[in-house]
């Protein structure tokens, strides 16, 4: 399996940036692109949707796809973002909510590097702003001594500023956004003053329902977004092209060893994800207990990876039912005693009589 996408770098990060990885893509849209672009944005709405979904530039460069699945979703989060509305992506974990909105602000903006993490930690000054001691002790309450985070940048620059996860963060400290999304404006009270967002700033936000311990935006903060969900992916077929491209750009960023293509192994951990998660069998015959995980297509790309790993580096340079088995039981059993009995009922009642699964079969049970 090699890298999809991108091409060979001796930049040493562990990970590079969305606008990194694909600078060769966004400077040949950009350089195509004749359409009228809002104010600040790199690109026009049009080619930031074929950045997102993949196409060909007029001069015939390639763009891969960064997201597979419906075009429409993808053009209304972009209109948003063109507007004064923020932009809240919503959907179950794994369902690629991050990385679109890397992948827009990299587009809209050309960084998408303006982040908030979002944790039940986070306070106010990280959201708003915060001093600088030394300064303060010496001169008091001044520009000079505010520590400028990355919302207030997006303002004062005009860019794309993201929230991953903004349920995660305490509902109070959520509320500290109306302000800035209403009147495009922060106010700093010991300054007598304020940051005015200029033209080109917006913000994108992630969120998903599923989790424990999430906390629910307040109704008037909801207002102020427009609201894109992003679904799971409807059929085996997209699940598995999503999951063979990924594991694709991974694999070849961290430079794990070559190895056969995997394919129909990948199609089995995702019909494996599928059934579970779906509590069926893909022919609906046999209904099934879910495990407590989501079982999402991001956790079946860390499977695959994890299986890439074992195989290059302690199997046979293919991954098979002996690389997949640990990673696949990691994956589902979360609760140590009700995933296993599901996954266990799994395995005695739809794996086992799976002939051209019994090699599957038998490496789980080992590792059970």
């Amino acid at each position: 399996m090699t890298k999809a996408g991108t091409s060979h770098t001796t930049d040493t990060n562990l990970r590079r940036t969305a606008e990194q990885l694909f600078a060769h893509e966004l400077a040949a849209i950009a350089k195509d692109d004749e359409r009228a672009r809002p104010a600040e944005w790199r690109l026009s709405p049009q080619a930031v949707v074929t950045y997102i979904m993949g196409g060909t530039t007029k001069s015939g460069v390639e763009i891969t796809p960064k997201y597979i699945g419906n075009r429409r979703l993808v053009e209304t989060a972009v209109a948003t973002l063109a507007t004064d509305r923020a932009l809240l992506i919503l959907g179950v974990p794994g369902t690629a909510k991050s990385w679109v909105s890397e992948h827009l602000a990299a587009a809209v903006s050309g960084s998408s590097q303006l982040i908030v993490q979002c944790t039940a930690g986070t306070d106010e000054n990280q959201i708003r702003y915060g001093w600088n001691y030394a300064q303060l002790l010496a001169k008091g309450p001044s520009r000079e001594a505010l520590v400028a985070t990355p919302l207030i940048r997006a303002m004062e620059q005009g860019t794309l500023v993201r929230f991953e996860e903004l349920t995660r963060m305490p509902s109070d400290v959520q509320d500290t956004l109306i302000t800035v999304l209403s009147e495009k404006m922060l106010p700093i009270p010991e300054l007598n003053d304020a940051v005015h967002a200029k033209r080109g700033f917006n913000m994108i936000a992630t969120a998903n329902n599923r989790d424990k311990g999430v906390n629910d935006l307040s109704s008037a903060l909801k207002r102020r977004f427009n609201v894109v969900v992003l679904p799971l992916p409807a059929t085996l077929d997209e699940e598995v092209r999503i999951v063979v491209k990924r594991v694709g750009e991974i694999g070849g960023g961290l430079e794990l060893p070559k190895i056969a293509a995997a394919d129909q192994e990948i199609m089995r951990i995702v019909t494996v994800f599928r059934e579970l998660r779906d509590g069926q069998t893909l022919d609906g015959r046999l209904k099934l207990k879910s495990p407590s995980g989501s079982l999402s297509t991001a956790e079946a790309i860390a499977v695959t990876i994890g299986a890439w790993a074992e195989a290059g580096h302690f199997g046979t340079g293919e991954i098979d039912a002996q690389a997949m088995a640990a990673n696949l039981v990691g994956a589902i059993v979360k609760d140590p005693v009700q995933d296993k009995v599901v996954l266990a009922e799994y395995l005695e009642t739809v794996v086992r009589d799976r002939k051209p699964w019994a090699d599957l079969y038998g490496a789980i049970r080992e590792v059970m």
